[in-house]
């Protein structure tokens, strides 16, 4: 604390701005923001608080308040929600995982745009839609319009591949080769903006179209192309399908609802579009303690939005209790560029269906408490029924399991994963690179994985210091037979402080569980929550072991097609890799591209590109 809290507190400016709280370590508590900053933040370390109970459990940890002032209330909303992404206080109130929300993006910069399956949404040149909550249906979605719409699936900024014949999708009828000039740039744009008219909304002139031009293809007698035509269109039709509503008179609007318990939180959203409920959105909220629905509201509103701002429509109606929002509409409408408005209707259809979407929130907590409650309690079964079948001391609140992964003797690794209570605890998963291997041998590179595990126990120097590495887990589980199980043991052994931990290994085939006491493995029936518990582990160990393996190969691969270019030295390997930024952006670059690298010269950029089509290497 750089000074006393009582003297930062007299020397807040009056003026708006945003606040950010710090504990004793710096880390950030709370941002939030303020039309006075010195009579909001001096609110929260008032005798009788500000009304919230939660309040003095944060007030109690603040060391140093951090004000940054801006002209209006607008901008402090600006500056909040950047610094609430970049923080992530534990304070604030945020969307439960929003960063792995799917989202449709539209590469609109592109001369040949993609329509793409996407999790991230801050790409320049790129128009989002969403997020969406269901990346099942996202991807359903865009396979229906893909059909319809024939744009290019192929990755990269430009169509096709280096062989220059049109791929698979083109005879299949799934694209129509831009690759190959079949179709030109402005012909793609339409159909690009036939696209962007789908997911905004407004569907009938894609119908009306898709269906004027089967007639017209059958008038003609062009009977396998009004075919294609129909097909597109039933295609749109079944898409449309799971639209539930139909309200011409509503135009664009979202209808949020929101219900609250405890620290727990979930908001429903139905778009309307055109007067077309198009589907229902939820979403879960973190962090809700003690915030009113105004607060809430304004948060959801503000992680939401700014994604997709070509998704925000002009009215966005709130529950009844959700007042003083006039800086979020601003700062919506500064994001949309045009006016949005946030509004509790009183009566009315708008009104019944913010009733109807706060009633489905409030279902959507019940069913999540449900579902929790049943996940708990199987957990808890699970652990109790492997305590029991294999004769452990304690409940195994900590299991680590070891995977490793290689491809003949190309870069071995290890993976292990935690599950703490019956759940992973991905924070403390590590991955080894084995060093000591010789040869293709699991059970070595098991025994090793082990041995630089459990060798870090009493390692407590802040330079080495792994919180992960410092835990004990009360069972450790193997991936294979007994010869991995022996390893595993050994391994063991040669570490400090691990005579009390259990070790077991499940082998794939008969899933079989062998233990060190017995010859014979533990069966447990194959639907027992313990079983599904040791097999959830194995295969989430395998799943991150082979994902940091290709990761290795793909690395070591690309560094040996640096060495193998003519002319590209450490200096120009790194103004290569800065400049695109990925190797997929450099191998699927062209000469203008390659010749466009700061300190490349032009006849070396020529070059290389002559060595990737000779050697292949795209």
């Amino acid at each position: 604390m750089t000074r006393p809290l009582n003297e930062q507190l007299r020397t807040l400016p009056a003026s708006p701005g945003v606040y950010l709280f710090h504990g004793e370590d710096g880390e950030v508590l709370y941002v939030g923001k303020a039309k006075s900053l010195r009579s909001r933040v001096r609110s929260y370390f008032r005798h009788s608080g500000d009304g919230r109970p939660g309040i003095a459990r944060l007030a109690g940890r603040v060391a140093e308040i951090e004000t940054i002032v801006t002209r209006n209330e607008v901008e402090a909303l600006h500056l909040e929600q950047t610094l609430v992404k970049h923080h992530r206080p534990p304070f604030n109130v945020r969307l439960r995982d929003d960063k792995s929300f799917p989202y449709v993006a539209v590469t609109i910069e592109d001369d040949f745009p993609r329509v793409m399956f996407t999790r991230e949404r801050h790409r320049p040149g790129v128009l989002y839609f969403g997020p969406y909550a269901n990346a099942k249906k996202v991807r359903g979605t865009l396979d229906v319009l893909n059909r319809a719409f024939r744009f290019r699936p192929c990755e990269g900024p430009k169509p096709g591949r280096r062989s220059g014949i049109p791929c698979l999708d083109y005879h299949i009828d799934r694209c129509l080769a831009p690759c190959v000039g079949l179709i030109s740039r402005e012909d793609y744009g339409a159909l690009i903006d036939g696209v962007i008219e789908f997911l905004s909304g407004h569907t009938e002139p894609i119908q009306e179209q898709l269906e004027r031009s089967m007639r017209d293809a059958a008038d003609e007698q062009r009977f396998e192309e009004a075919a294609r035509y129909r097909n597109h269109l039933v295609a749109v039709r079944h898409l449309l399908e799971r639209q539930s509503a139909d309200r011409p008179s509503e135009g664009n609007v979202d209808v949020l609802g929101l219900a609250v318990e405890d620290e727990r939180a979930a908001v429903q959203v139905f778009p309307l579009r055109s007067g077309l409920m198009v589907d229902r959105y939820a979403f879960h909220l973190e962090g809700v303690e003690d915030a009113d629905e105004s607060t809430l509201i304004e948060a959801f509103c503000l992680e939401y939005y700014p994604g997709a701002p070509a998704a925000i429509p002009p009215l966005i109606v709130v529950p009844p209790a959700a007042t003083g929002l006039e800086a979020v509409a601003e700062y919506l409408s500064e994001l949309r560029g045009a006016r949005v408005e946030l509004r509790a209707p009183a009566r009315g259809e708008k009104r019944r269906l913010q009733e109807l979407a706060t009633e489905n929130a409030r279902l959507a907590l019940v069913n999540e408490t449900r579902s929790r409650e049943a996940g708990r309690l199987r957990r808890i079964e699970a652990l109790e029924e492997l305590r029991e079948a294999l004769n452990l001391e304690s409940l195994p609140i900590r299991i680590e399991c070891f995977d490793v992964s290689n491809l003949q003797e190309a870069s071995p690794v290890a993976s292990m994963v935690v599950f703490r209570d019956g759940v992973p605890y991905k924070a403390h998963y590590r991955k080894f690179s084995l060093r000591s291997l010789v040869g293709q041998s699991d059970v070595a590179g098991m025994k090793e994985a082990i041995g630089r595990r459990f060798s870090r126990l009493g390692e407590a120097s802040e330079g080495e210091f792994d919180e992960s590495f410092s835990a004990l887990p009360n069972l450790v589980v193997v991936d294979g037979g007994k010869g991995q199980l022996s390893a595993a043991l050994e391994a063991l052994g040669e570490a400090p402080e691990t005579e009390r931990i259990a070790a077991v290994s499940l082998a794939k085939r008969e899933e079989e569980v062998f233990v060190p006491w017995s010859s014979k493995p533990v069966r447990l029936d194959r639907h027992s929550p313990g079983l599904q518990l040791l097999q959830r582990l194995r295969d989430e160990a395998h799943r991150f072991a082979v994902g940091y393996h290709r990761q290795r190969r793909s690395n070591e691969s690309f560094a040996s097609l640096f060495d193998e270019l003519r002319g590209v030295g450490p200096a120009r390997r790194r103004a290569i890799l800065n400049h695109f930024g990925s190797p997929e952006r450099f191998l699927a670059a062209s000469v203008d591209e390659l010749i466009a690298v700061p300190s490349l010269p032009e006849k070396t950029g020529r070059q290389i590109y002559a060595q990737l089509h000779k050697t292949g290497g795209a």
